[in-house]
């Protein structure tokens, strides 16, 4: 056997670390037997022996099983080197003579010798107990014997030297078993000695198994990288041949090659190479085809080329031609000449004589030609971009990155008042010394930085000093590594356009015919005269004026007589009332003053002096007209209790006048008769109607003025009243709104809307985008976007064919809520309309915060458009604002063909009136789409 075999064979160190190993390993079991064998000892002694001498000996035993556990644990803790050490065998061994000693005092301490049953029980326990750990122990003889000993010699010998009669027995019985025990225990020992041997040789045989197979291994790869390497010599061997032969076919080639590059960068320039015999006129050129379209043949300059030069050019190409001819100038001209296919081509022409004869007459001559079209055409684009540069009525700049001005347009000094030279090379800075001004332009360089645009308003001064609203925009521009160059700026003069928005917000406040503040200024300023009133403990009066018998007047004189008694009557009140807190006209005929801190008895006084002002005879043209009027009065905080309590009360007061015969006043009293019972009837009545599906949408259709086609529909609610019959929506609309049913109110309708314009779209006769109305009430609800959602999916109806109609005072909410429901509802393609536009809040600031996709026209602007220049130039604003802002506009209330021919001449979207149709249920709705689409014409007059 070789060395390397030899140890490949289990050495005695590792032999007897696997013997101690397995000894420690089963050292646990003998122990608690012999802790369980102390405690049935003790409990079968207890009466019979000393109990401080069985508790002591119990507690010895239960001490030493803990010591030989925890010494277990401490020997599985070391290292195999610290195992191998002498004291782990000497202090095993001496814990097992411990616990043999333990049990052999047994039967000398704690068992009287004459109480056989005791004797027996006890004797049957440790022999039992002590036998078990012998035999467990006699794989390892030494652990054997030092534990067997100790428990069976003594206890043995103490009993051959009793002088009673059974003591004697028992101590042969004992040594009969010892010698059993003994003998068993060298079998066992021998056998399990020659199993581990076995075993332990087993193992060395494996390892030793493997390690030859990993030296198999090892030399089969290393055979395998041998072959590899010589497959790779050969490889490269012939690589280099393929190579060597390739460098000699490549030189081979390379005149070929220099020769070919050459051609193709002839080709590649589009030069067309020509070389004029000038004797026999024959030219000889390339790229005919390309240049003139011409096959590639002989041409003669008189008979082929010249005849193509366009006329305007034919002067100064001869004029080039003898001046090289006789002072030898450079010949460098660019011309038109005619393309085979019949349109013009611009060439240039660079040549120069190459021979001459004795009198230096050019005898031939060679150059170049080459098609300059597109160059030509990209300086005319140039020339036309610096003329709008020049010619724009926005101020234009250019910066370098550094943010210094590199050129400025004229509409630039123009606007700013500094010519080109004060500013062309300083840094773009504010000429305002406006610190808000100057915080833009800090947002806008650092906007820059991480976007390519930024658009904003700035306030600045011109050159005068004078300050100025400006909207200016910055765009970067960037090469093709992406680093920017150059930075493009456009800037607008929003002076004018803030003059006509501040026009525009002024006929939005103030009705246009009296110059009075008009029903949405005085429902604003009631409000916080109301507010203010409340929190200083004052008193208000609200005087509700209405003309008596106005509509007569109207309908016999026209409309410009009854405009001009107005007018007449809104001065007189203004004169009257110039210290009044609030004047205003709400309606044709109906004007509203506030007055402050007045009592009962002056406003009397105030109210009869109205009447009597407005009594006075009249003069309008040719006609005198004598007047009178009802007024209703009503007190805050006396009877009202806020602004809508006021309104309503004075305005039931003036009914009551009216009643009276007019041309009176009344103060409000609760005692009036009211409607209030009748309102609360009808509340309940709506409630059933909703859970009955009483109401009723009709659809009235929108005129698309562009295609004269109709494309879409307002649908309106109606309702089918048991006993009433069918009830318009200003009956219960406002209940419905004070006592929240307008929220299952507004779902009926909507996903009533929705199924009938699906049904459109799926069965014809074609689709249609329905318009509904929102309340305010609805926009506040969390989840009103994620309904609608719901509902379009359940109807199958897609979500551009719906359009949501919000009122001015829904979108200047401060509500978070509202934001998001719009911001969700853009997100699902729902188009959003403001409907009544210019009748609500002045404030336009909505346009730009939400998505608005049209704005309506409310119809007091377009009933009196033949008669008031001031509704149609309100119209042409609103138009023109809408259109700049890319929103569509719809104009309501249309009844006269002058009206539609307006606002088609104003580029008005859509119409929507009664000359159009009435609103109709949806089987008559689709009959009119029916007929439209058959007779491609719409019948004006619906049934």
């Amino acid at each position: 056997m070789t060395q390397h075999e030899q140890r490949s064979f289990i050495t005695p160190a590792s032999q007897r670390l696997h013997q101690l190993d397995l000894l420690f390993e089963y050292s646990r079991l003998p122990q608690w037997l012999v802790m369980l064998a102390a405690g049935v000892v003790t409990a079968l002694v207890w009466e019979q022996a000393s109990r401080p001498l069985v508790l002591s000996w119990l507690a010895l035993v239960g001490l030493l099983t803990l010591l030989r556990i925890r010494l277990a644990r401490c020997y599985h803790n070391c290292s195999p080197e610290q195992r191998l050490q002498p004291r782990w065998l000497m202090v095993f061994y001496s814990g097992n003579i411990m616990s043999g000693l333990a049990m052999g005092l047994v039967q000398i301490l704690l068992v009287p010798v004459d109480t056989f049953e005791l004797q027996a029980s006890t004797y049957a326990v440790t022999s039992g107990v002590v036998l078990c750990v012998s035999i467990i122990y006699a794989h390892r003889f030494s652990a054997f014997l030092t534990f067997a000993l100790p428990s069976w010699l003594p206890p043995i010998l103490f009993l051959l030297l009793q002088d009673d009669g059974s003591s004697l027995y028992w101590g042969l019985m004992g040594i009969t078993l010892f010698s059993c025990i003994l003998l068993a225990a060298a079998f066992i020992n021998r056998s399990a000695t020659r199993t581990l041997r076995s075993n332990l040789r087993n193992q060395g045989l494996l390892r030793r198994l493997d390690e030859a197979r990993q030296q198999a291994e090892a030399l089969n790869i290393q055979l395998s990288g041998e072959i590899q390497h010589r497959r790779q010599a050969e490889q490269q061997l012939r690589n280099s041949h393929d190579a060597l032969e390739h460098r000699v076919a490549q030189r081979t080639t390379e005149l070929q090659q220099t020769q070919a590059r050459l051609s193709m960068a002839l080709e590649a320039s589009a030069l067309g190479l020509w070389d004029w015999d000038l004797r026999s006129d024959i030219v000889h050129h390339s790229h005919l085809q390309e240049i003139f379209g011409l096959p590639e043949t002989q041409l003669t300059m008189n008979g082929g080329l010249k005849p193509r030069v366009h006329p305007d050019d034919v002067e100064r190409v001869r004029d080039a031609l003898i001046s090289h001819f006789k002072h030898a100038t450079p010949y460098c001209v660019e011309y038109r000449v005619r393309h085979q296919d019949g349109r013009w081509v611009w060439v240039e022409d660079n040549g120069r004589a190459v021979e001459r004869d004795g009198s230096r007459r050019a005898l031939r001559m060679i150059g170049t030609r080459r098609d300059i079209t597109a160059r030509r055409h990209q300086h005319e684009q140039e020339r036309l971009a610096a003329t709008v540069f020049e010619a724009t009525s926005d101020g234009i700049f250019i910066l370098d990155p550094q943010l210094q001005v590199l050129a400025v347009n004229q509409a630039f000094s123009v606007i700013t008042g500094y010519p080109a030279q004060d500013v062309i090379g300083t840094t773009l800075l504010s000429r305002s010394n406006d610190q808000a001004t100057l915080d833009t332009y800090t947002r806008m360089r650092a906007a820059l930085r991480s976007h390519d645009r930024w658009e904003g308003e700035v306030i600045e001064q011109r050159r005068s000093g004078e300050r100025y609203p400006q909207w200016l925009q910055l765009a970067v521009v960037r090469d093709e590594q992406g680093e920017i160059t150059h930075y493009v700026g456009f800037f607008a003069d929003q002076t004018i356009s803030r003059k006509t928005e501040e026009q525009l917000r002024y006929l939005t406040d103030h009705d246009p015919l009296t110059h009075l503040a008009n029903r949405s200024q005085f429902t604003r300023k009631l409000a916080e005269a109301t507010g203010l009133a409340r929190a200083q403990g004052q008193e208000l009066a609200l005087l509700h004026i209405d003309l008596d018998r106005f509509k007569y007047i109207n309908d016999t004189l026209g409309h410009i007589q009854a405009d001009a008694l107005l007018c007449q009557v809104a001065d007189r009140l203004t004169r009257a009332l110039d210290n009044a807190l609030i004047l205003a006209r709400l309606s044709a005929d109906e004007f509203v003053v506030v007055k402050q801190n007045l009592p009962r008895q002056a406003l009397a006084e105030l109210a009869g002096r109205l009447l009597e002002l407005l009594g006075e005879p009249i003069q309008i043209g040719s006609n005198e007209l004598i007047i009178s009027a009802s007024i209703g009065i009503s007190h805050f905080p006396e009877a009202a209790r806020n602004s809508l309590q006021l309104i309503n009360q004075a305005n039931q007061a003036m009914q009551h006048a009216k009643q009276l015969g007019g041309n009176c006043f009344q103060f409000y009293s609760a005692d009036m008769p009211t409607r209030n019972i009748d309102r609360l009837r009808l509340e309940n009545e709506l409630r059933k109607a909703i859970a009955e599906e009483q109401l009723q949408i009709h659809y009235q259709p929108k005129l698309d003025l562009l295609s004269n086609s109709i494309t879409s529909a307002e649908a309106l609610v109606r309702w089918q009243h048991p006993t009433r019959g069918m009830l318009p929506p200003a009956e219960f609309i406002a209940i419905a709104e004070e006592t929240g049913l307008i929220l299952p109110l507004g779902d009926l309708v909507l996903r009533l809307a929705c199924q009938q314009a699906s049904q459109w779209l799926q069965h014809g006769p074609t689709a249609v985008r329905v318009a509904v109305n929102m309340s305010v009430q609805q926009l506040r609800q969390p989840r009103f976007a994620v309904e609608i959602e719901r509902i379009l999916q359940q109807t199958g109806l897609p979500a551009s064919l719906l359009e949501l109609e919000l009122t001015e005072s829904m979108l200047l909410e401060h509500s978070e809520t509202v934001a998001d429901n719009i911001a969700a509802l853009q997100q699902l393609g729902v188009g959003l309309a403001v409907d009544d536009f210019g009748t609500g809040y002045s404030s336009l600031a909505y346009l730009k915060r939400f998505p608005i996709h049209s704005l309506k026209i409310d119809r007091s602007f377009i009933c009196e458009l033949d008669e008031q220049p001031r509704d149609a130039a309100i119209v042409r604003a609103i138009v023109a604002m809408a259109h700049s802002m890319n929103l569509r506009v719809v104009a309501e209330g249309v009844e006269q063909e002058s009206q539609l021919a307006f606002l088609r001449n104003q580029g008005c979207d859509e119409a929507q009136g009664y000359l159009i149709s009435k609103p109709v249920s949806a089987e008559v709705f689709t009959r009119l789409l029916q007929q439209h689409r058959s007779s491609g014409t719409l019948s004006l007059t619906t049934p």
